[in-house]
């Protein structure tokens, strides 16, 4: 029975509490490690999924392009110029001399427009590429999980000049690790 008579009314027994936190918990865990907790996607190891895109600036941009040249950091996060999304663009910008000089180059991913990413990377002073994927294609193609179902997920990956994945970082809570994250693994390379 999972109800208790005290003092003549009928109240539930911490059962349901205790779901009711376990719930939480795995919520908790969903939005703190994503797809690492979940499984799927590009894995470390493999090789980095093939893509054109439009960059903020016009360019085109292949992942191909970069082979045998430097390594890429692709970033994928939720919006443009919401607080967390800007704490890690600015991260990242505070640190892409230290990416360049180690090797590799930095592209951002999220599905706002390409003139939205041209806004955000002009008042943000953003050295390194935004693309759009309005279309969700490039998420799909790396496996990047939405959290809970509903927000786009911050997955951070660094590819090797040979096109290897070498690092899948995914927190949706602590976007300024990303790049602790990234650097760390692309030093490492040389």
């Amino acid at each position: 029975m999972d109800e208790t008579n005290v003092g003549g009314e009928r109240r539930k027994k911490p059962v349901r509490r205790r779901i009711i936190a376990l719930v939480v918990v795995v919520l908790v865990i969903g939005l703190l490690y994503g797809s690492e907790f979940m499984g799927g996607g590009v894995e470390v190891g493999e090789r980095g999924p093939e893509f054109e895109v439009t960059a903020h600036t016009g360019e085109k941009v292949r992942l191909a392009d970069y082979r045998g040249k430097s390594a890429v950091v692709v970033y994928f996060y939720p919006k443009d110029n919401t607080a967390g999304c800007t704490a890690q663009a600015c991260s990242f910008r505070d640190s892409y001399e230290a990416f360049t000089e180690a090797g590799a180059v930095v592209i951002g991913v999220s599905g706002d427009s390409s003139e939205s990413h041209e806004q955000f990377a002009q008042t943000q002073r953003l050295p390194f590429l935004l693309v759009s994927d309005a279309d969700g294609k490039l998420r799909k193609a790396f496996g990047v999980p939405k959290t809970l179902g509903i927000i786009p997920g911050r997955v951070t990956y660094v590819i090797d000049k040979e096109g290897i994945v070498r690092m899948k970082f995914n927190s949706q809570l602590d976007p300024k690790r990303h790049i602790t994250e990234a650097l760390a693994v692309v030093r490492g390379l040389k």
